[in-house]
């Protein structure tokens, strides 16, 4: 019997572990978010620029990441946060980990374009702080959400690799929608033989009927 996989943590488990990224140049900003967000029992990293929170971040996401967001001035020296956005976009941290702008006035139709091109949100300074707080926990939950998916598609695929040859041929036919005879046919194999193979692969794939398997299959 194939190992079972190890049970994906409960969401009050992952978001006890939910981080905020907050990159902004101004210290008494950080200062004044980092106290915020600890009102609201969420844990956070400061980062002074864009430059420094880049140089920290791995080239790839950890198979076991935490869901985490970004609170990202728009403007700074050296790297600027619309700068850093363009960089995560193109990273694989990027669905992962939504960014939230903080915009001064004049930079809202920047923020605004960056929301379009993909950013959670941006909030302008001076904010609301029940607004921005309720805002990061939405995008904490997004990325918790996500997180989850990936992990219940990891599972799924340790799933498919402890399936023999012959499994997942019989698999891929019944997903199909043939019948057992037809798929015996297909294989030149017996009804029978069809019928160990059909239950063994829904014991693997902890489905209990062929409408749950191809669900998991279109899910892959």
């Amino acid at each position: 019997m194939p190992a079972t996989p190890a049970s994906p943590p409960t969401p009050a488990q992952q978001m006890a572990n939910a981080r905020v990224f907050v990159v902004d140049d101004d210290a008494s900003v950080r200062d004044a978010l980092g106290w915020l967000l600890r009102t609201r029992r969420m844990v956070s990293e400061a980062y002074e620029s864009a430059d420094a929170f880049w140089a920290q971040l791995p080239a790839s996401p950890p198979d076991q990441l935490d869901p985490c967001c970004v609170l990202l001035d728009v403007r700074m020296p050296g790297m600027s946060g619309l700068a850093l956005f363009d960089r995560l976009l193109d990273s694989p941290w990027f669905p992962l980990m939504p960014v939230i702008f903080l915009s001064g006035h004049a930079d809202v139709p920047t923020a605004v374009d960056a929301v379009k091109r993909g950013a959670f949100d941006f909030c302008e300074k001076p904010f609301s702080d029940n607004a921005l707080v309720d805002r990061v926990a939405q995008a904490l939950q997004q990325s918790a959400d996500v997180l989850e998916r990936r992990h219940q598609k990891r599972l799924l695929r340790e799933r498919l690799s402890g399936l023999t040859e012959r499994e997942q041929d019989v698999m891929h036919l019944v997903a199909s929608g043939l019948p057992n005879k037809l798929v015996a046919d297909q294989l030149h194999i017996s009804v029978r033989t069809v019928e160990v193979h059909r239950a063994r692969v829904f014991e693997k794939m902890n489905v209990r009927s062929a409408v749950e398997l191809v669900n998991l299959l279109r899910d892959l």
